[in-house]
């Protein structure tokens, strides 16, 4: 079974698939600089809470199958210039969970807001109508034990981030995930840091739908946003994907 490390593992949905990888028999390890509650008790229930806080380079070896990068870690961190010079594999956690949903019907939701309440609405209905399902959503949700599940279920439902995969993978979340059916909630000009024009911000949407849905996929969409409403017509246009409308 392989041994993947965390660099970075106290990130809010880093630990949370630490946990996941850890539950589904995987070798996990990991180190930070500092972890906080929740993620600090839930890692330590599972004895995955590094000794001591810091960077330790001597902790990547070549017996190491992939290295998961979160993305407080920075460019020169030392365990990942030891990743590197030994040429070990190394992922962000979206390019991760995408490894470990190749195989499954990928719903992604995405957007400016909503997407938690979305995610946890398709998840309740799932359950609610007993069908089997893997997720990946921003937050701990009542009646669920762990933000992030990962197994042999045919389906998984992901909250899709725009934000930055990690300082390697300077490409939003929603890049890596390849989904089926996505669902796209509204936009509304957000983390200006790194998008710094609503242009820029918006552009990244519009290649979301045109270059990362899979072909043939299909695209659910406010019909209340107009920015949105045009991103899905010029998808419909390119006959790349089916849309269906629906306000929100």
């Amino acid at each position: 079974m392989k041994h993947l490390h965390f660099i970075a593992i106290g990130g809010s949905v880093m630990h949370q698939l630490a946990i996941a990888l850890h539950q589904k028999g995987y070798t996990v390890s990991g180190s930070d600089d500092d972890i906080f509650d929740p993620a600090a008790t839930q890692l330590s229930q599972y004895g995955l809470l590094p000794p001591a806080m810091g960077w330790f380079p001597e902790k990547i070896a070549p017996q190491i199958d992939a290295v998961i990068l979160g993305m407080h870690a920075k460019l020169d961190n030392p365990e990942l210039l030891q990743a590197q010079a030994l040429h070990i594999p190394i992922y962000s956690y979206p390019e991760y969970i995408f490894e470990q949903s190749r195989d499954k019907k990928r719903v992604v939701v995405s957007g400016s807001f909503g997407k938690t309440s979305i995610t946890a609405l398709l998840m309740h209905i799932l359950r609610q109508a007993g069908l089997p399902f893997d997720y990946l959503v921003g937050a701990r949700l009542q009646g669920f034990d762990s933000a992030v599940q990962l197994s042999d279920a045919p389906l998984i439902i992901m909250e899709g981030d725009e934000y930055l995969a990690s300082p390697l993978h300077c490409q939003p979340k929603i890049f890596y995930y390849r989904p089926h059916i996505a669902i796209l909630t509204g936009i509304d000009w957000d983390h200006i840091n790194v998008f710094p024009t609503f242009e820029t911000y918006l552009s990244q949407f519009e290649q979301f739908v045109s270059e990362h849905i899979e072909a043939g996929g299909t695209l659910i969409y406010n019909s209340n946003d107009a920015q949105v409403c045009r991103i899905a017509h010029t998808a419909q246009h390119l006959q790349r994907l089916a849309t269906t409308n629906c306000p929100m």
